[in-house]
């Protein structure tokens, strides 16, 4: 986007007006609606999608596409316990759904950046399901508490690697979710009734022993809505690097993102409060209705819950947070 523009720019007036406008998940809902607003006449409009806009999405007058043949895809790999974003060569069902975006209300080009001989020998026929990539440990939690102990034979539509689903088990039994057995234990059946990831379901249940629970609830909920609290607009950039300092805490990042909620509660959940700070008021209201969720979820294992205000909160609690998110994430820890 900054090339074009800086390029657009260097053209000045040689070439008629270019709106460039991108698309992506974690952008402010009002940003996201600009791509659909008509283009004025005498000008051209370029839209830059992340695989977002691949499919089910039509915007009126878009003629060309151009198919650069990679997506950023979640994979999680068994031997580091790590998630990460990895640019992959996408799949020939998704390079026909990208075309699919030109020539709806009127015919269209795709124009594709890798060779027909590399479509028809290199790509996968799909892509590879989610469940093939990702770290099991909340699905076979589930499985587990449905009564459903014989995972091996389980009749996934498309079964996960052996290792990764190991992978889950030995995490479980770490966390004390499974005893010797395999079978769910007491704190496992409780860790299962939140619809979280195991080591956050974990922390949760110990921030109770650590009397932080208000807290722990509220990172939780914080870290259910991804990388999308803070946004930071190219043309403000300065101005919101500053603001975003503003939140940071010693204790790392789960202490800022306390910080954030807790400020937007004390300013009675206010919008204008999220503008002037550059934190997205979608994603803070959705971080509300989880925490709603999650306080309920807590009440029904037994949980003892208060609800307490940023003045009450010293050190200390800062302290047990950090102990409660480590009884969950023993297993990210590494010893210098």
């Amino acid at each position: 986007m900054e090339m074009l523009q800086q390029r657009t720019r260097g053209l000045g007036t040689k070439i008629s007006e270019l709106i460039i406008l991108p698309i992506y998940s974690t952008l402010p809902s009002d940003q996201q609606a600009k791509i659909f607003e008509p283009t004025p006449p005498g000008a051209r409009k370029v839209v830059l999608a992340t695989n977002i806009a691949e499919t089910s999405l039509t915007i009126d007058g878009i003629i060309y596409v151009i198919d650069c043949g990679f997506a950023k895809q979640n994979s999680y790999n068994p031997r580091s316990g790590m998630e990460s974003l990895i640019v992959t060569p996408i799949s020939r069902a998704a390079a026909n759904q990208r075309a699919g975006r030109a020539g709806r209300v009127n015919p269209g080009k795709c124009f594709r950046l890798y060779t027909a001989w590399s479509f028809a020998n290199e790509l996968d026929d799909n892509t590879v399901p989610e469940i093939q990539r990702t770290n099991l440990g909340s699905v076979v939690l589930m499985l587990k508490s449905l009564g459903i102990d014989d995972l091996i034979h389980f009749d996934f539509m498309d079964p996960p690697p052996a290792e990764i689903m190991i992978r889950a088990l030995e995490q479980l039994y770490a966390l004390g979710a499974l005893n010797d057995d395999g079978d769910l234990t007491k704190l496992g059946r409780r860790m299962a009734e939140f619809p979280l990831d195991p080591m956050l379901s974990k922390a949760m249940i110990m921030s109770e022993t650590f009397k932080c629970v208000d807290q722990v609830i509220t990172i939780c909920s914080m870290l259910s809505v991804g990388n999308s609290v803070f946004f930071r607009p190219s043309e403000k950039a300065m101005h919101a690097d500053n603001a975003h300092k503003n939140f940071i805490r010693p204790g790392g990042d789960h202490i800022r993102l306390l910080t954030v909620y807790d400020q937007w509660k004390e300013t009675n959940y206010s919008a204008q409060w999220c503008m002037e700070n550059f934190v997205q008021i979608r994603a803070m209201r959705r971080v509300r209705d989880i925490k709603e969720q999650l306080v309920e979820l807590c009440k029904r294992v037994e949980i003892d819950y208060e609800d307490e205000s940023i003045s009450q909160v010293d050190d200390d609690v800062y302290t047990n947070v950090r102990k409660a998110i480590a009884s969950g994430f023993f297993y990210n820890t590494a010893k210098l």
